[in-house]
């Protein structure tokens, strides 16, 4: 298969260009670098754009048409909640503009399978343990209202220009699958608390009074492998022949508070070090944990690895001391 992956210099990006390349797919990588790095792709070719810019469709048709694309995987988004809460013009802008650029470029270009990274971000402050795909979404930031308008622009597209979609509503992710492609931007909570114990300093915890069982968030934390795999199965289903627009939630089903992530980072760390609670920042729903039963029924997925994998295999990356943003 030939695919194109946006943002796939980015940390989760990345990992399922490996996967790709391994099972010896062709793969172009269009990046704009502000978040990825050029030397997690090897010798899989780079178009370094801006996919919001006003020349972006063009361009993008171009690569299609260049590279005889059969689908592309969309990763290239802006991810910061805080951020997206003090820049929500520029983030409609970047990941709704975005998308918008790819879907011309692919109506133009003839390419009509796509597999979207989503987020769980589009159900906001939800209740319960098990968030199925029917759940009621309601996001409470303006990065998750950028995601689900996605997933809707998308689902017009497969009505009106015959696409084939999978979108992929992730949970938190963490680990790495291979120590040159650990995730390097500081922006996730594991990366996070690895910088504050680089620096001697207490991981921070942001809000301690959630109606949660010890009082921090509590997310679905899932390995970047088993992410990166869900992203090959929605790939092989629409190159079987899947129409439509699928929605899938990718998460193991089990929810972990931050305080409980962030002393079972200390602890494979061996830090002596305890963290410090501030106050909470806006846009965080107290918990969100997802309900995996329908992409395991219709791709067949199922995460495989879990919280002490997640953590070790991140630190031991870390440890290697690959380069740091």
């Amino acid at each position: 298969m030939r695919t194109l992956v946006t943002g796939g210099a980015g940390y989760i990006g990345s990992h399922v260009v490996r996967l790709l390349r391994n099972r010896g797919d062709f793969v172009v990588v269009v990046d704009d670098l502000s978040t990825g790095f050029a030397d997690r792709l090897g010798d899989a070719r780079l178009v370094r754009l801006d996919l919001a810019s006003d020349t972006a469709p063009a361009l993008i048709e171009a690569v299609l048409r260049e590279e005889r694309i059969d689908a592309v995987l969309h990763f290239a988004a802006r991810k910061q909640v805080h951020e997206s809460v003090q820049r929500p013009a520029w983030y409609y802008a970047q990941n709704v503009g975005g998308l918008a650029n790819l879907l011309l470029a692919m109506e133009t270009a003839g390419v009509s399978r796509l597999v979207f990274s989503s987020s769980a971000a589009v159900y906001g402050d939800v209740e319960g343990d098990a968030v199925a795909e029917s759940a009621p979404t309601h996001p409470v930031n303006p990065y998750g209202r950028t995601k689900l308008i996605g997933e809707q622009l998308i689902g017009d597209a497969t009505t009106g220009s015959g696409l084939s979609a999978v979108s992929l509503r992730y949970f938190n992710v963490g680990g790495a699958g291979w120590p040159e492609l650990a995730d390097r931007a500081v922006l996730n909570l594991v990366p996070m608390v690895f910088e504050r114990i680089d620096a001697g300093l207490p991981p921070l915890i942001f809000g301690d009074d959630y109606p949660t069982v010890d009082g921090t968030c509590v997310r679905d934390y899932v390995h970047v492998l088993d992410l990166a795999d869900a992203h090959i199965e929605a790939l092989d289903h629409l190159a079987a022949g899947m129409h439509g627009h699928g929605v899938f939630n990718v998460g193991t089903g089990e929810g972990t508070s931050v305080r409980a992530m962030v002393e079972e980072i200390l602890a494979t760390a061996r830090s002596p070090l305890q963290a410090e609670v501030r106050i909470r920042r806006p846009g965080d729903p107290a918990s969100v944990v997802a309900s995996p039963a329908l992409i395991a029924e219709k791709l067949g997925w199922r995460a495989e690895r879990g919280l002490d994998e997640i953590v070790r295999s991140a630190w031991d990356a870390h440890l290697t001391g690959s380069p740091r943003e």
